[in-house]
């Protein structure tokens, strides 16, 4: 693994809770990071030992929780007094919100127990239960422990969450769970073919992230084509301060602005293209145009001195103090920045640039998708209460008090009425109506960690902007790197459905 992976490891993970909870707000930085680093795949746990215990387990469907009653207020026949017990990741999105949810549970079925809990540490804790074919109805598999999704799925440990999609839901009796989420949800918890195995609860939007009062400043606005963004970068070079600056140890986040620039140029097809490992799928001519846009930002001198060299916290404090102008990242970067970020700042996030009007499609075209996975167990002794707790999560007041206090949007499409939003918050809000349906959702990251990070990441676009390879160069390495992949028959291969 690369020095991200040590570093995070090393840390205490303890301090995971570490927000911003002095100042009363729950704050997501460490937490998030962590989440974000087991989502990139950043921290190595060793899954698959334990998972091929598994399919030996116990736990028959003896022990499984008889069906309740259905009704139009269960219409996920829940067992009216079964225990639901229901394990939480302890991070810094804190844990309130899921007691607040658990609560409205209560409310609906007094007669059952909840069992709720919340830890740090998902595998360890819940490794010897899957073994025992004992786990939980309901968990967040998330941080620096969360077991390995893929393998979860190949080894048939989960429940597939259509019963739940299909329910009505929590607030319209005349709408399904699924026609309330946001784009790219339902397609996220899928690996292969129509079952979905995971609900991301947590919406995350990556983009190009930069200062209104900044970009004001210079008599500018945000550029919708390449040349534009050239000339404000020029600009910006004259009052001395950088266009550019990314996770230079960490250049797995430029993607976060480059794939959805990829898409937007040459259409959606070409990043589906490359997540399904087709061959040749690099040297389409919409990636060679990106790449030698990127370049040109190292060429011309617009990135900031030194990125290379900077790890993701110090870009973004670099960036939050003035020396750059933009900077590919997440919608988590206004929490983890939040002590850094001035506060007359007026963050905001962009969809990226295009080349030019031959664009494939518009501006305003972005990458968002979920975060903090969900998960019913295949063995779960009550997985019609894990799913009917996430029922309750995905309603409008379990995602309007989520939002309010981590400053996140949920899966659900809406939940932001009568909440005064952070100046981040609303701008991502902001560019998700002006996406509409132009939503892209790359699926490297989370189908094909070690390609998109060491080898796509940190060999292919790290070295490009730090200036060591050509754009050609970078192409004919990363499509190496891609066939390898294609060919390895030690990985599962997803594809786009």
């Amino acid at each position: 693994m690369g020095s991200h992976s040590e570093n995070i490891g090393s840390e205490n993970i303890d301090s995971d809770k570490s927000g911003s909870d002095e100042n009363g707000s729950v704050g997501v930085g460490r937490r998030d990071l962590i989440r974000r680093s087991a989502a990139l795949g950043l921290i190595s746990v060793p899954t698959m030992a334990f998972l091929s215990a598994c399919a030996s387990s116990g736990g028959g469907d003896e022990d499984k929780a008889k069906a309740g009653k259905k009704t139009a207020k269960n219409p996920l026949a829940v067992n009216e007094t079964a225990q639901m017990e229901f394990v939480l990741f302890d991070g810094g999105f804190g844990k309130e919100y899921a007691e607040d949810a658990v609560k409205i549970y209560e409310k609906g079925f007094p007669d059952a127990k909840v069992k709720f809990a919340a830890t740090q540490k998902i595998q360890s804790t819940l490794q010897p239960r899957f073994n025992q074919g004992t786990p939980p109805d309901l968990i967040d598999n998330s941080g620096a422990e969360q077991m390995d999704m893929g393998v979860l799925v190949g080894k048939k440990q989960l429940a597939d969450l259509t019963p739940l999609l299909d329910a009505v839901s929590y607030d319209d009796p005349n709408k399904k769970v699924r026609d309330t989420l946001r784009p790219g949800i339902v397609e996220m918890g899928q690996f292969d073919g129509d079952p979905v195995w995971i609900m991301y609860y947590a919406y995350t939007v990556y983009g190009v992230w930069y200062s209104q009062k900044a970009l004001d400043s210079l008599d500018a606005t945000y550029p919708q084509t390449w040349d534009e963004m050239l000339a404000v970068c020029a600009k910006a070079k004259k009052k001395g301060i950088a266009g550019w600056t990314y996770a230079g140890k960490y250049p797995y986040y430029l993607p976060f602005s480059l794939y959805p620039m990829i898409g937007k140029v040459g259409g959606r097809e070409v990043l589906d293209a490359i997540d399904n490992l087709e061959p040749n799928a690099w040297n389409h001519p919409a990636v060679k145009a990106c790449f030698e846009a990127y370049y040109e930002l190292y060429k011309k001198g617009y990135v900031l001195r030194g990125t290379p060299g900077l790890d993701h916290i110090q870009s973004q404090t670099a960036w939050a103090k003035g020396k750059a102008l933009f900077i590919p990242n997440g919608s988590w970067v206004e929490n983890e920045s939040a002590n850094v970020i001035p506060a007359d700042f007026d963050l905001a996030v962009s969809a990226p640039t295009g080349i030019d009007s031959s664009d494939k499609m518009p501006f305003g075209t972005i990458w968002a998708s979920g975060g903090e996975p969900f998960v019913v167990p295949a063995k779960a002794k009550n997985a019609a209460g894990g799913m009917e707790q996430l029922r309750i999560m995905l309603g409008e007041a379990s995602s309007r008090n989520f939002t309010s206090k981590v400053k996140s949007l949920t899966a659900y499409n809406g939940g932001t009425d009568g909440i005064t939003l952070t100046p981040g918050l609303k701008s991502g809000v902001a560019a998700l109506d002006k996406a509409g349906e132009n939503v892209v959702n790359p699926r490297l990251q989370d189908w094909y960690v070690q390609l998109q990070k060491e080898k796509i990441g940190v060999s292919g676009l790290g070295e490009m902007m730090a200036g060591r390879l050509t754009p050609a160069e970078a192409i004919k390495k990363i499509q190496g790197y891609a066939d390898e992949a294609a060919k390895d028959t030690a990985i599962k291969h997803y594809k786009h459905q």
